[in-house]
Formats: structure tokens, C-alpha cells, sequence
């Protein structure tokens, strides 16, 4: 265990001088993923049930638009499972297949955007959360008007093309898949036990769009 420990403490050092040196974001650094978003841009997935776009506004949610565009623009999210559907409630996914890069964003926390701008309406992408102050690297999508959550999840965008392919994600699993075991043993856990769980090929922000001109 000790060694297990001492080399991880090595991974993170070797990570966090790498980014220093280079300048360069890095998955394995949180911290080094800071860019602030456009005020509005578009994330494509591109998964094995077919591509969905997500259009985000800033205004709505600034520190969850920001953290999903660094996560997108630096691929997080690529080759990560759906591995919580539950039909006409949402779908939720977002731990890293990589455990190694997935510990690094245990703790890697963004604080709350207010409650009460939008509502989590069918095919609105909100940052899932354990409390106050701990959205990470989670995502779910409505498949309905889940207005009940409205008072402690904070939508920041909005599946604008694609939602019946979102519709079709496998839900033959539900809420089967070990939540901890995927962090513990990523896509090695998820391929072994729930092999036909749909999944995210690549994700990648499509478009940008700067904030309209304020009429004079």
C-alpha cells in the first residue's frame, strides 16, 4: 500500500512540474483546466447510440459552462460510459474510464452558480452534485421536466440536435453499475461487468459565439 501511495504521489508531481514547465492543461491537474468559457458555444458527442449537441449559455451557470468546457476541450469525457439511465428521469455519466486520471478530480470541486435561472426541463445537461459545493466531473441530461431538482442542481445548457439519440442510450442496466467500483477500476470494472453500456467516442465544442452587441 505504501508504495502504492508513494507512486501516485509521483504521478501528481510529475503532472503538476510537466504543466509547469510546458504550460500546457493537463488532465491529471485540475487546476491547469481554467480557461473561462465563450457566452455561448456548442459541445458535439459523438457516442455508439449516435451524436447529440449541446448548446451552453454561460449567463445561466458560469462555473458549471466553465468546467464542462475544459473538460470537453481537453477530453475528459472521451471514452467515458453512460452508466446511470433511468428512463423518463435522466441519464448520468462523467467518471473518467482512467482511474489514474479520475482520482485527480475526487476532490476537484467548482462552487455552486445560483439556483433558479433555468429549470431542469427534458434534454437540459446540469452538473451533478453530493451537497453544496460539489460539482466535479458528473453530468446528467432530463428526460423530463424534473422541476424538483431545480433547488439544488444548476442547468447550464441545453441538448439542442440529438435528443432522441440521447432517448436511446441502453438503459437495460439502470442504476446497476457500482459507482465506486468505477472510480476505483474505470472502463476495466464497466467492460467486464456491463460490456453493452452505451458510450461517449469523442467529445468535442463545436462552435463558439460571442455575447451580442448591447444596443446603443
Amino acid at each position: 500500500m505504501t508504495r502504492v501511495m508513494t507512486a501516485l504521489a509521483l504521478t501528481a508531481c510529475l503532472s503538476v512540474v510537466a504543466y509547469a514547465q510546458t504550460g500546457k492543461p493537463s488532465l491529471m491537474n485540475p487546476a491547469s483546466l481554467n480557461e473561462q468559457a465563450p457566452a455561448t458555444y456548442k459541445a458535439k458527442f459523438d457516442t455508439s447510440a449516435g451524436e447529440f449537441v449541446v448548446t451552453v449559455t454561460r449567463a445561466w451557470a458560469p462555473n458549471g459552462a466553465d468546467r464542462f468546457y475544459n473538460l470537453v476541450k481537453n477530453g475528459f469525457y472521451d471514452g467515458t460510459r453512460f452508466f446511470r439511465v433511468v428512463p423518463n428521469f435522466m441519464v448520468q455519466w462523467g467518471i473518467n474510464g482512467d482511474p489514474d486520471i479520475q482520482r485527480n478530480w475526487a476532490n476537484a470541486n467548482i462552487k455552486d452558480d445560483p439556483t433558479g435561472v433555468k429549470s431542469n426541463g427534458r434534454g437540459f445537461i446540469t452538473f451533478a452534485n453530493r451537497g453544496a459545493n460539489t460539482r466535479s466531473t458528473q453530468l446528467f441530461i432530463n428526460y423530463k421536466s424534473n422541476a424538483f431538482l431545480d433547488k439544488q442542481f444548476m442547468p447550464f445548457g441545453e441538448v439542442t440536435s440529438g435528443m432522441s439519440v440521447v432517448d436511446k442510450i441502453n438503459a437495460k442496466h439502470g442504476e446497476d453499475p457500482d459507482q465506486s467500483q468505477i472510480q476505483a477500476n474505470g472502463n476495466r470494472y464497466l467492460q467486464k461487468a456491463f460490456p453493452d453500456l452505451d458510450y461517449i467516442k469523442k467529445a468535442t465544442i463545436e462552435a463558439a459565439t460571442a455575447a451580442p452587441a448591447k444596443k446603443q
